[in-house]
Protein backbone atom coordinates (compact mmCIF):
# COMPACT_ATOMS: atom_id res chain seq x y z
CA UNK A 1 0.00 0.00 0.00
CA UNK A 2 1.52 3.62 -0.95
CA UNK A 3 3.00 5.31 2.06
CA UNK A 4 0.53 8.30 1.66
CA UNK A 5 -2.53 6.24 1.75
CA UNK A 6 -1.47 4.31 4.41
CA UNK A 7 -0.82 7.27 6.41
CA UNK A 8 -4.06 8.58 5.41
CA UNK A 9 -5.72 5.50 7.20
CA UNK A 10 -3.96 5.92 10.54
CA UNK A 11 -4.71 9.50 10.49
CA UNK A 12 -8.52 8.39 9.67
CA UNK A 13 -8.56 5.63 11.75
CA UNK A 14 -6.96 7.66 14.53
CA UNK A 15 -9.61 10.16 14.24
CA UNK A 16 -12.73 8.18 13.81
CA UNK A 17 -11.03 6.16 17.40
CA UNK A 18 -11.18 9.60 19.23
CA UNK A 19 -14.34 10.36 18.21
CA UNK A 20 -15.71 6.75 19.45
CA UNK A 21 -14.02 7.48 22.46
CA UNK A 22 -15.24 10.88 22.74
CA UNK A 23 -19.44 9.45 22.54
CA UNK A 24 -18.21 6.95 25.25
CA UNK A 25 -17.08 9.76 27.58
CA UNK A 26 -20.17 11.86 26.82
CA UNK A 27 -22.97 8.70 27.29
CA UNK A 28 -21.94 5.64 28.76
CA UNK A 29 -19.71 7.26 31.67
CA UNK A 30 -22.85 9.12 32.83
CA UNK A 31 -24.73 7.10 35.02
CA UNK A 32 -22.73 6.50 37.56
CA UNK A 33 -22.89 9.60 39.17
CA UNK A 34 -26.89 11.01 38.18
CA UNK A 35 -27.80 9.41 41.35
CA UNK A 36 -25.22 11.52 43.50
CA UNK A 37 -26.93 14.27 41.25
CA UNK A 38 -30.32 13.26 42.02
CA UNK A 39 -29.88 13.19 45.80
CA UNK A 40 -28.04 16.77 46.08
CA UNK A 41 -24.39 14.96 47.40
CA UNK A 42 -23.10 16.38 43.93
CA UNK A 43 -23.35 18.97 41.42
CA UNK A 44 -23.71 18.57 38.22
CA UNK A 45 -20.89 20.52 37.07
CA UNK A 46 -18.23 18.46 39.55
CA UNK A 47 -19.81 15.00 38.72
CA UNK A 48 -18.97 15.83 35.11
CA UNK A 49 -15.27 16.72 36.38
CA UNK A 50 -14.64 13.58 38.88
CA UNK A 51 -16.27 11.66 35.88
CA UNK A 52 -13.85 12.64 33.12
CA UNK A 53 -10.46 12.16 35.79
CA UNK A 54 -12.59 8.99 36.86
CA UNK A 55 -12.58 7.45 33.09
CA UNK A 56 -9.93 8.27 31.80
CA UNK A 57 -7.84 6.70 34.68
CA UNK A 58 -9.69 3.29 34.26
CA UNK A 59 -8.83 3.62 30.43
CA UNK A 60 -5.49 3.90 31.20
CA UNK A 61 -5.32 1.50 34.20
CA UNK A 62 -7.67 -1.67 32.99
CA UNK A 63 -8.77 -0.97 29.41
CA UNK A 64 -5.80 -2.79 27.96
CA UNK A 65 -7.63 -6.48 27.97
CA UNK A 66 -10.65 -5.62 26.15
CA UNK A 67 -9.33 -3.80 24.42
CA UNK A 68 -6.76 -6.59 23.13
CA UNK A 69 -9.83 -9.21 22.38
CA UNK A 70 -11.33 -6.15 20.39
CA UNK A 71 -8.36 -5.76 18.27
CA UNK A 72 -7.06 -9.33 17.94
CA UNK A 73 -9.44 -11.73 19.83
CA UNK A 74 -12.74 -11.54 17.82
CA UNK A 75 -10.86 -13.12 14.76
CA UNK A 76 -8.53 -16.24 13.86
CA UNK A 77 -6.06 -16.37 11.20
CA UNK A 78 -5.28 -12.78 9.99
CA UNK A 79 -4.49 -9.16 11.64
CA UNK A 80 -6.39 -6.10 11.64
CA UNK A 81 -4.97 -3.72 8.80
CA UNK A 82 -5.16 -0.14 8.78
CA UNK A 83 -7.86 -0.26 6.58
CA UNK A 84 -9.89 -2.88 8.27
CA UNK A 85 -10.06 -1.33 11.45
CA UNK A 86 -10.82 1.74 9.93
CA UNK A 87 -13.98 0.58 7.76
CA UNK A 88 -14.90 -1.35 11.98
CA UNK A 89 -14.57 2.18 13.43
CA UNK A 90 -16.36 3.99 10.91
CA UNK A 91 -19.31 1.49 11.30
CA UNK A 92 -19.66 1.21 14.72
CA UNK A 93 -18.95 4.86 14.53
CA UNK A 94 -22.15 5.17 11.97
CA UNK A 95 -24.49 3.07 14.58
CA UNK A 96 -23.48 4.77 17.52
CA UNK A 97 -24.19 7.96 15.89
CA UNK A 98 -27.56 6.81 14.92
CA UNK A 99 -28.65 5.59 18.08
CA UNK A 100 -27.85 9.20 19.55
CA UNK A 101 -30.08 10.76 16.73
CA UNK A 102 -32.67 8.58 16.85
CA UNK A 103 -32.52 7.65 20.67
CA UNK A 104 -33.15 4.39 19.71
CA UNK A 105 -30.90 2.01 22.09
CA UNK A 106 -27.78 0.83 20.29
CA UNK A 107 -25.16 -0.17 22.02
CA UNK A 108 -21.90 0.31 21.75
CA UNK A 109 -20.47 -3.14 22.51
CA UNK A 110 -22.72 -4.82 19.79
CA UNK A 111 -21.72 -2.59 17.45
CA UNK A 112 -18.23 -2.65 17.99
CA UNK A 113 -17.81 -6.22 18.34
CA UNK A 114 -20.05 -7.50 15.47
CA UNK A 115 -17.61 -4.52 13.13
CA UNK A 116 -14.88 -6.16 13.92
CA UNK A 117 -16.26 -9.82 13.03
CA UNK A 118 -17.23 -8.44 9.86
CA UNK A 119 -14.30 -6.40 8.87
CA UNK A 120 -12.20 -9.83 10.00
CA UNK A 121 -14.35 -11.87 7.80
CA UNK A 122 -13.62 -9.98 5.05
CA UNK A 123 -10.27 -10.14 5.40
CA UNK A 124 -10.38 -13.77 4.96
CA UNK A 125 -10.27 -14.74 8.93
CA UNK A 126 -11.82 -17.42 10.49
CA UNK A 127 -14.71 -16.93 13.26
CA UNK A 128 -13.00 -17.46 16.84
CA UNK A 129 -15.82 -19.52 18.03
CA UNK A 130 -14.52 -20.16 21.19
CA UNK A 131 -14.32 -16.64 22.16
CA UNK A 132 -18.12 -15.97 20.61
CA UNK A 133 -19.48 -18.68 22.79
CA UNK A 134 -17.69 -16.76 25.70
CA UNK A 135 -18.70 -13.74 24.77
CA UNK A 136 -22.50 -14.59 24.28
CA UNK A 137 -22.59 -16.70 27.20
CA UNK A 138 -21.60 -13.46 29.40
CA UNK A 139 -24.39 -11.03 27.72
CA UNK A 140 -26.80 -13.32 28.18
CA UNK A 141 -25.96 -13.76 31.96
CA UNK A 142 -25.81 -10.05 32.29
CA UNK A 143 -29.26 -9.50 32.76
CA UNK A 144 -30.40 -11.80 35.08
CA UNK A 145 -27.49 -11.73 37.05
CA UNK A 146 -27.59 -7.71 37.12
CA UNK A 147 -31.12 -7.79 37.69
CA UNK A 148 -30.93 -10.29 40.55
CA UNK A 149 -28.26 -8.80 42.36
CA UNK A 150 -29.75 -5.25 42.07
CA UNK A 151 -33.30 -7.08 43.55
CA UNK A 152 -31.27 -8.75 45.96
CA UNK A 153 -29.55 -5.28 47.13
CA UNK A 154 -32.77 -3.16 47.03
CA UNK A 155 -34.46 -5.84 49.26
CA UNK A 156 -31.83 -5.35 51.46
CA UNK A 157 -32.63 -1.60 51.90
CA UNK A 158 -35.63 -2.27 51.69
CA UNK A 159 -35.98 -4.68 55.02
CA UNK A 160 -37.10 -2.92 57.87
CA UNK A 161 -35.68 -5.09 60.27
CA UNK A 162 -32.28 -4.01 58.81
CA UNK A 163 -31.60 -0.23 59.52
CA UNK A 164 -29.89 2.00 56.97
CA UNK A 165 -27.19 2.31 59.32
CA UNK A 166 -26.26 -1.80 58.63
CA UNK A 167 -27.50 -2.43 55.29
CA UNK A 168 -25.54 0.66 53.55
CA UNK A 169 -22.08 -0.23 55.38
CA UNK A 170 -22.73 -3.79 54.23
CA UNK A 171 -22.87 -2.93 51.17
CA UNK A 172 -19.87 -0.40 51.47
CA UNK A 173 -18.39 -3.43 52.24
CA UNK A 174 -18.72 -5.50 49.49
CA UNK A 175 -17.70 -2.98 47.42
CA UNK A 176 -14.13 -2.22 49.14
CA UNK A 177 -13.84 -6.07 49.19
CA UNK A 178 -14.14 -6.07 45.55
CA UNK A 179 -11.77 -2.94 45.02
CA UNK A 180 -8.73 -4.96 46.92
CA UNK A 181 -8.77 -7.03 44.04
CA UNK A 182 -9.78 -5.03 41.13
CA UNK A 183 -7.19 -5.89 38.63
CA UNK A 184 -4.78 -2.26 37.88
CA UNK A 185 -2.35 -2.05 35.36
CA UNK A 186 0.14 -0.01 37.41
CA UNK A 187 0.41 -2.44 40.10
CA UNK A 188 3.39 -4.81 39.63
CA UNK A 189 2.70 -8.61 39.51
CA UNK A 190 5.65 -10.38 41.73
CA UNK A 191 6.34 -13.83 41.30
CA UNK A 192 3.52 -15.98 42.43
CA UNK A 193 1.01 -13.32 42.37
CA UNK A 194 -2.29 -14.82 40.53
CA UNK A 195 -3.65 -10.73 39.76
CA UNK A 196 -2.28 -7.57 39.32
CA UNK A 197 -4.76 -6.33 42.19
CA UNK A 198 -3.57 -4.48 46.10
CA UNK A 199 -4.48 -7.84 47.33
CA UNK A 200 -2.37 -10.36 44.67
CA UNK A 201 0.39 -7.99 44.87
CA UNK A 202 0.84 -8.68 49.18
CA UNK A 203 0.10 -12.18 48.32
CA UNK A 204 2.80 -12.44 46.32
CA UNK A 205 5.27 -9.87 48.21
CA UNK A 206 5.05 -12.67 51.07
CA UNK A 207 5.53 -16.57 50.50
CA UNK A 208 2.35 -18.57 52.61
CA UNK A 209 0.87 -22.23 51.46
CA UNK A 210 -2.03 -21.65 49.20
CA UNK A 211 -4.28 -25.15 50.89
CA UNK A 212 -6.75 -25.62 48.06
CA UNK A 213 -5.30 -22.70 45.63
CA UNK A 214 -6.42 -19.91 47.75
CA UNK A 215 -3.98 -17.76 48.97
CA UNK A 216 -4.80 -16.58 52.71
CA UNK A 217 -3.56 -13.44 52.38
CA UNK A 218 -5.82 -12.56 49.90
CA UNK A 219 -8.33 -13.37 51.76
CA UNK A 220 -6.82 -11.22 54.19
CA UNK A 221 -6.11 -8.19 52.63
CA UNK A 222 -10.05 -8.43 51.09
CA UNK A 223 -11.67 -8.92 54.51
CA UNK A 224 -9.38 -5.96 55.79
CA UNK A 225 -10.40 -3.59 53.15
CA UNK A 226 -14.22 -4.50 53.31
CA UNK A 227 -13.79 -4.03 57.61
CA UNK A 228 -12.43 -0.86 57.12
CA UNK A 229 -15.41 -0.10 54.38
CA UNK A 230 -18.07 -1.01 56.57
CA UNK A 231 -16.25 0.98 59.36
CA UNK A 232 -16.21 4.14 57.63
CA UNK A 233 -19.78 3.72 56.34
CA UNK A 234 -21.06 2.92 59.14
CA UNK A 235 -19.20 5.90 60.83
CA UNK A 236 -21.04 8.19 58.53
CA UNK A 237 -24.29 6.44 58.67
CA UNK A 238 -24.75 6.75 62.75
CA UNK A 239 -23.67 10.49 62.19
CA UNK A 240 -26.72 11.23 59.69
CA UNK A 241 -28.26 8.68 57.37
CA UNK A 242 -29.07 11.04 54.19
CA UNK A 243 -25.24 12.52 55.00
CA UNK A 244 -24.04 8.92 54.57
CA UNK A 245 -26.49 7.85 51.95
CA UNK A 246 -24.56 11.15 50.13
CA UNK A 247 -21.18 9.95 50.53
CA UNK A 248 -22.21 6.05 49.87
CA UNK A 249 -23.53 7.48 46.18
CA UNK A 250 -20.44 9.29 45.23
CA UNK A 251 -18.15 6.72 46.54
CA UNK A 252 -20.02 3.93 44.31
CA UNK A 253 -20.25 6.62 41.71
CA UNK A 254 -16.19 6.91 41.59
CA UNK A 255 -16.03 3.37 41.52
CA UNK A 256 -18.46 2.79 38.77
CA UNK A 257 -16.82 5.77 36.47
CA UNK A 258 -13.42 4.03 37.28
CA UNK A 259 -14.90 0.70 35.85
CA UNK A 260 -16.88 1.78 32.98
CA UNK A 261 -14.10 3.99 31.68
CA UNK A 262 -11.87 0.45 31.93
CA UNK A 263 -14.72 -1.54 30.28
CA UNK A 264 -15.70 0.87 27.26
CA UNK A 265 -12.22 2.44 26.07
CA UNK A 266 -11.07 -1.07 24.42
CA UNK A 267 -14.14 -0.39 22.09
CA UNK A 268 -12.62 2.49 20.66
CA UNK A 269 -9.23 1.25 20.72
CA UNK A 270 -9.61 -2.32 20.29
CA UNK A 271 -9.62 -2.05 15.94
CA UNK A 272 -6.49 0.07 16.30
CA UNK A 273 -3.93 -2.98 18.30
CA UNK A 274 -2.52 -4.12 15.21
CA UNK A 275 -2.04 -1.17 14.00
CA UNK A 276 -0.39 0.71 16.60
CA UNK A 277 1.51 -2.36 18.20
CA UNK A 278 2.85 -4.21 15.28
CA UNK A 279 2.44 -1.84 11.99
CA UNK A 280 3.65 1.24 14.06
CA UNK A 281 5.69 -0.18 16.95
CA UNK A 282 4.05 1.87 19.80
CA UNK A 283 3.48 0.08 23.50
CA UNK A 284 0.10 -0.32 23.72
CA UNK A 285 -0.27 2.31 26.49
CA UNK A 286 -0.08 4.77 23.92
CA UNK A 287 -3.41 3.89 22.11
CA UNK A 288 -4.96 3.37 25.81
CA UNK A 289 -3.80 7.29 26.18
CA UNK A 290 -5.39 8.18 22.85
CA UNK A 291 -8.64 6.35 24.56
CA UNK A 292 -8.52 7.96 27.22
CA UNK A 293 -8.34 11.22 26.14
CA UNK A 294 -11.01 10.98 24.14
CA UNK A 295 -13.05 9.87 26.99
CA UNK A 296 -12.01 12.89 29.29
CA UNK A 297 -13.15 14.93 26.63
CA UNK A 298 -16.08 13.54 25.87
CA UNK A 299 -16.84 13.68 29.52
CA UNK A 300 -16.15 17.50 30.17
CA UNK A 301 -18.07 18.75 27.00
CA UNK A 302 -20.64 16.28 26.76
CA UNK A 303 -21.83 14.68 29.90
CA UNK A 304 -23.23 18.23 31.82
CA UNK A 305 -26.37 18.09 29.64
CA UNK A 306 -26.60 13.99 30.08
CA UNK A 307 -26.35 14.47 33.44
CA UNK A 308 -29.30 16.55 33.82
CA UNK A 309 -31.15 14.66 32.46
CA UNK A 310 -30.26 11.02 34.00
CA UNK A 311 -29.88 12.68 37.39
CA UNK A 312 -33.50 13.82 37.40
CA UNK A 313 -34.73 9.98 36.21
CA UNK A 314 -32.55 8.38 39.25
CA UNK A 315 -34.30 10.89 41.49
CA UNK A 316 -37.60 9.72 40.65
CA UNK A 317 -36.00 6.11 41.05
CA UNK A 318 -35.41 7.46 44.52
CA UNK A 319 -32.14 6.68 46.60
CA UNK A 320 -32.46 2.49 47.37
CA UNK A 321 -32.98 1.43 43.82
CA UNK A 322 -30.51 3.96 42.15
CA UNK A 323 -27.83 1.90 44.65
CA UNK A 324 -29.40 -1.45 43.62
CA UNK A 325 -28.96 -0.55 39.88
CA UNK A 326 -24.75 0.58 40.51
CA UNK A 327 -23.80 -1.98 42.76
CA UNK A 328 -24.23 -4.99 40.14
CA UNK A 329 -23.18 -2.43 37.52
CA UNK A 330 -19.58 -2.03 38.73
CA UNK A 331 -19.60 -6.30 39.74
CA UNK A 332 -20.06 -6.96 36.08
CA UNK A 333 -17.94 -4.30 34.87
CA UNK A 334 -14.98 -5.88 36.82
CA UNK A 335 -15.98 -9.14 36.07
CA UNK A 336 -16.08 -8.34 32.14
CA UNK A 337 -12.77 -6.71 32.68
CA UNK A 338 -11.17 -9.23 34.45
CA UNK A 339 -12.36 -11.69 31.65
CA UNK A 340 -11.13 -9.23 28.56
CA UNK A 341 -15.20 -8.71 27.21
CA UNK A 342 -16.24 -6.45 25.60
CA UNK A 343 -20.16 -4.76 27.16
CA UNK A 344 -22.22 -1.93 27.36
CA UNK A 345 -22.53 -0.30 30.52
CA UNK A 346 -25.65 1.17 30.22
CA UNK A 347 -27.30 -2.09 29.22
CA UNK A 348 -26.31 -3.35 32.90
CA UNK A 349 -27.85 -0.39 34.58
CA UNK A 350 -30.66 -0.59 32.40
CA UNK A 351 -30.72 -4.37 33.85
CA UNK A 352 -30.29 -3.21 37.57
CA UNK A 353 -33.12 -0.48 37.17
CA UNK A 354 -35.49 -3.13 36.36
CA UNK A 355 -34.23 -5.65 38.99
CA UNK A 356 -34.34 -2.84 41.85
CA UNK A 357 -37.70 -1.82 40.77
CA UNK A 358 -38.94 -5.42 41.28
CA UNK A 359 -38.00 -5.53 44.71
CA UNK A 360 -40.72 -2.59 45.42
CA UNK A 361 -43.05 -4.48 42.92
CA UNK A 362 -42.83 -3.02 39.84
CA UNK A 363 -40.33 -2.99 37.40
CA UNK A 364 -41.04 0.92 36.19
CA UNK A 365 -39.92 -0.08 32.48
CA UNK A 366 -42.84 -1.47 30.00
CA UNK A 367 -42.73 -4.66 29.00
CA UNK A 368 -42.87 -2.59 24.71
CA UNK A 369 -39.58 -0.80 26.00
CA UNK A 370 -38.23 -3.62 26.91
CA UNK A 371 -38.90 -5.29 23.79
CA UNK A 372 -37.79 -3.26 21.92
CA UNK A 373 -34.75 -2.89 23.72
CA UNK A 374 -33.60 -6.25 22.87
CA UNK A 375 -34.85 -6.24 19.29
CA UNK A 376 -32.58 -3.65 18.84
CA UNK A 377 -29.66 -5.06 20.75
CA UNK A 378 -30.14 -8.06 18.21
CA UNK A 379 -30.41 -5.83 15.32
CA UNK A 380 -27.36 -4.23 15.81
CA UNK A 381 -25.15 -7.24 16.26
CA UNK A 382 -26.19 -8.68 13.64
CA UNK A 383 -26.68 -5.97 10.64
CA UNK A 384 -23.15 -4.40 12.14
CA UNK A 385 -21.23 -7.77 11.07
CA UNK A 386 -22.93 -7.25 7.39
CA UNK A 387 -21.67 -3.61 7.58
CA UNK A 388 -18.62 -4.34 8.57
CA UNK A 389 -17.63 -6.53 6.17
CA UNK A 390 -19.48 -4.80 2.54
CA UNK A 391 -17.63 -1.10 3.85
CA UNK A 392 -14.66 -3.11 3.88
CA UNK A 393 -14.80 -4.33 0.61
CA UNK A 394 -15.74 -0.93 -0.79
CA UNK A 395 -12.73 0.14 0.50
CA UNK A 396 -10.41 -2.45 -0.07
CA UNK A 397 -12.29 -2.64 -4.20
CA UNK A 398 -11.52 1.47 -4.00
CA UNK A 399 -8.35 1.53 -2.49
CA UNK A 400 -6.83 -1.16 -4.09
CA UNK A 401 -5.89 -3.10 -0.98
Amino acid sequence: MPGVVFWALVVLATLTSLVTAWALGANSNSPPFAPAIGANAISTMQAAFLIGILAALGALLQGGAISETVGAGLIDGVQITSLAATAGLLTATGYMIFGVYTGFPVPAAFATTGAMVGVGLALGGDPATDTYRRILTFWALVPPVSGGLAYATATLLRREDIPETVGVPLLAAVVGGIVANVQLAIIPSPPGATQSSVAGFVAGSIETPTPAGIDPLVLVVTVGVAALSFRFMRRRTMESVDKGIRTFLVILGSVVAFSSGGSQVGLATGPLENLYGTELGLPSIVLLAFGATGILAGAWMGAPKLLQATSREYAQLGVRRSIAALVPGFVIAQLAIALGIPISFNNIILSGVIGGGLAGGSAGVSRRKIGVTLGFWLITLTTSVAVGFGLYRLFAMVLGG
